[in-house]
């Protein structure tokens, strides 16, 4: 179930009128916006307002053809019908975001001095998650916050809205704590109008579809005040929209224990595969067939055909190559089951099987080739995640002596986070380069299963052995030399076809039912 779309579902419902019946005993949304009008003209008398701050607010209304039209301080009037987006119940109305409050406005353009105390000064991670918060937070000093403007000030009430970066995010103010913030974040006041129900109606999918359509700038897209102002706005009766709202909120606090459900279903199931690559390892998934041939066997049988490739001259001796044998304590892999035994990569593979990616420098690359590298980010946790590909000349591919890999290989990502990511390359048309931080590992069917060493490479164990033996601090890797000499456990090869066979029928299973919660 995707509970995201169920918020937006419950969020376009409400301020379509879809939510709760209509009461015809509500005062009319018309009524309430002509008392927004005589506010705001009050608040200029006031000297609260200034003229220039309602000049462009107009009054929207539905004519004798049943079209909808916009009036201008000017007295001109425009027929608007093909802006109205959806239609709304008898007795609501349509205005403008600038016509129903009294401020419409972003923080500080210019960054502020800060302070290790004072006023806190909010940015967007402190509103990111739809309320506000105070946690590690700025300070400006309260010189400073005295001289802003009173429109970059928040009062309790008021509603803060994303507009740079991750814009779109509605945030109610509910303190009454003096606080500012970044010019990313507008600050909305409304007059007449629930700050609650106008919240529904900005945190809606209808208005981030305008901000997405409005936005400008190519790093950091951006919402422009403008454009809020612009915003049409569907209004619901006043007493209306507090029933919307909390009703709403009814229906959103379910949908918020659904997806705490889920995540934590989806957790579960992450640890039960991770669990299962566990058992996978240790030979406590599928049972043992005493007529298998050991692993200790199928392993001597690997050096011997090397040897004897060696001395055909078809590959060279690797003289960093170790044999690892299992110990009387068993160190590495407790519990192992007698048919298996302790190998590593390197002995496994030899050069020919087994290589890095080639030293690609950006200045070799052009807009499109006949050569595609495989990103570092295509290579996912047992999956392959299509980023797409940068590439090569053919003359480029040749000069520098690529090596050119092929669907049914297996990549190793060697920058670690707090994962090594492994998987099999699909098929993909073209011919394939991959970067030097990736391995690749070729099929070699009669020595090992490709599928088995990448549930292997996978596993919790295996993990736990790349973090201890990677280096770095911004940008943490594992070298070669220590990934294919890692201590890596190895059973009989027909044994390894079938952990392979439990391991996809366990997971298919868990995908079912992780499906279902999408």
């Amino acid at each position: 179930m995707d509970t995201n779309a169920l918020r937006q579902k419950v969020l376009d419902l409400a301020i379509r009128g879809k939510l709760i019946p209509q009461d015809p005993n509500d005062e009319p949304a018309s009524v309430l916006l002509e008392r927004i009008r005589r506010q705001k003209q009050q608040m200029v008398k006031d000297g609260k307002l200034k003229a220039k701050d309602i000049k462009n607010d107009t009054i929207i209304f539905v004519g004798e053809d049943n079209l909808h039209y916009e009036k201008f301080q000017d007295g001109t009037i425009k027929c608007i019908e093909d802006e109205i987006p959806f239609e709304i119940p008898k007795g609501w109305a349509w205005a403008r975001l600038g016509a129903i409050t009294e401020v419409i406005g972003d923080g500080d353009h210019q960054p502020p001095p800060q302070t290790s105390s004072g006023i806190p000064f909010l940015v967007i991670s402190n509103v990111s998650d739809g309320k506000l918060s105070f946690e590690n937070t700025r300070f400006v000093s309260i010189e400073y916050f005295n001289q802003l403007p009173e429109t970059r000030k928040p009062r309790n009430g008021d509603l803060l809205f994303t507009v740079t970066g991750s814009y779109g995010i509605p945030i109610l103010v509910d303190v009454d704590d003096n606080f500012c913030f970044q010019r990313h974040i507008a600050v909305v006041r409304p007059c007449i109008i629930s700050n609650q129900y106008l919240c529904v109606v900005l945190g809606s999918s209808y208005i981030k579809y305008i901000c997405d359509d409005k936005a400008t700038g190519t790093a950091q897209k951006t919402v422009g005040l403008a454009t809020l102002r612009e915003l049409l706005i569907p209004i619901a009766p006043y007493n209306e929209q507090i029933r919307i709202y909390t009703h709403a909120q009814a229906a959103l606090c379910i949908v918020d224990n659904i997806s705490s459900d889920k995540d934590g279903l989806l957790s579960i199931i992450k640890s039960t595969k991770s669990k299962i690559l566990d058992l996978a390892i240790r030979g406590q998934l599928v049972p043992q067939d005493p007529n298998d041939e050991p692993a200790s066997a199928l392993l001597e049988r690997i050096r011997a055909e090397k040897e004897e490739l060696i001395k055909q001259g078809k590959i060279k001796r690797d003289k960093k190559e170790s044999v690892i044998f299992k110990g009387e304590d068993n160190s590495y892999y407790d519990e192992m089951p007698d048919p298996w035994t302790i190998t590593t990569l390197s002995s496994l593979t030899h050069s020919s099987l087994l290589n890095d990616g080639d030293w690609i420098l950006s200045e070799n690359m052009v807009p499109e080739g006949e050569i595609k590298l495989i990103q570092l980010g295509s290579v996912g946790v047992m999956k392959y995640n299509d980023k797409g590909f940068k590439y090569l000349s053919e003359e480029t591919f040749r000069e520098l002596g690529c090596s050119q890999i092929y669907p049914g290989f297996m990549l190793i990502n060697r920058i670690v986070s707090d994962k090594m990511c492994v998987c099999i390359l699909p098929p993909i048309d073209g011919k394939l380069i991959t970067t030097v931080d990736t391995c690749w590992i070729a099929p070699k069917e009669e020595w090992y299963s490709l599928k088995y060493l990448m549930y292997a490479l996978s596993s919790p164990k295996f993990q736990t052995l790349v973090m201890l033996n990677s280096a770095g601090t911004t940008r943490k890797r594992i070298s070669k030399y220590n990934l294919v000499n890692l201590p890596l456990a190895l059973p009989p090869l027909r044994e390894q076809h079938r952990i392979v066979d439990a391991v996809e029928n366990a997971f298919a299973q868990l995908d079912i039912i992780a499906g279902f919660l999408s």
